[in-house]
């Protein structure tokens, strides 16, 4: 089972393996967000600051509501699909596609192999790839081509009432004097940005921030809005 809790030790642990000096600034995208608000609680003396972008709201998955509990069924299921394109090769064949730009035909055939189940939500799965660079597209292509990477993230999400129960249960005032930035995107509901300006607030030392032209995937839609706040923290640490 793969919770907030696990991953963060798991990335605890391989911080020491390797030998990676702290303290850390952690940043966390949204699910994310759990994670790095559990690693600070539980490894305090290891975390000097936090930028937590549209961190997911804890309170609101510990119990979802049917419309969450759809959402949570419809990631499992497409993790599914997905894990079974990757044994099939047709994971390979997507990214390969997706990499030379044609993304007509990556759709079409995720489609095709889902016999239709993903026609619907592979514009949020394929999209977000190309305001990546290069680079990164390509370890993102070699990911969608190992089932365990889809059997993971359909185990996060399967577990994410969890996670939400982890980081409540493990965070109490482990925010008070820590360097922290709460980043909404301006596409952002009022609850959600209350949610954040509420976290921001945790801390004698806590910020929120509205990244310009973004949706959901701040840092995609708004990534210098991101570097300006590590910059940010690693000024207020060293200082």
């Amino acid at each position: 089972m793969r919770t907030a809790g696990r991953i963060a030790d798991e990335l605890h642990q391989l911080l020491e393996i390797a030998a990676v000096p702290g303290p850390y600034i952690l940043v966390g995208h949204s699910y994310g967000g759990l994670v790095m608000r559990v690693f600070a609680a539980r490894h305090a003396a290891a975390v000097a600051g936090l930028v937590l972008i549209e961190p997911a709201i804890p309170e609101e998955w510990v119990t979802p509501s049917p419309e969450q509990h759809a959402l949570i069924r419809r990631g499992v299921r497409l993790c599914r699909y997905g894990a079974g394109a990757a044994r099939s090769g047709v994971a390979r064949a997507v990214s390969l596609l997706a990499n030379l730009g044609a993304l007509p035909a990556a759709r079409a055939l995720v489609a095709f192999a889902s016999r239709g189940a993903l026609r619907r939500e592979v514009e949020g799965i394929l999209a977000p790839m190309w305001k990546l660079p290069p680079e990164a597209r390509r370890v993102l292509g070699r990911m969608w081509t190992r089932p365990q990477f889809f059997e993971a993230l359909g185990s996060q999400i399967e577990h994410v009432s969890q996670s939400a129960a982890e980081m409540l249960r493990d965070t109490h005032e482990n925010l008070v004097d820590m360097p922290l930035i709460v980043m909404s995107s301006s596409a952002a509901h009022e609850r959600r940005i209350a949610a954040d300006l509420a976290l921001a607030k945790q801390s004698r030392r806590g910020r929120h921030i509205v990244a310009p032209e973004s949706g959901h995937w701040v840092p995609l839609d708004a990534p210098q809005a991101v570097i300006d706040a590590i910059v940010d923290i690693v000024d207020q640490v060293r200082a």
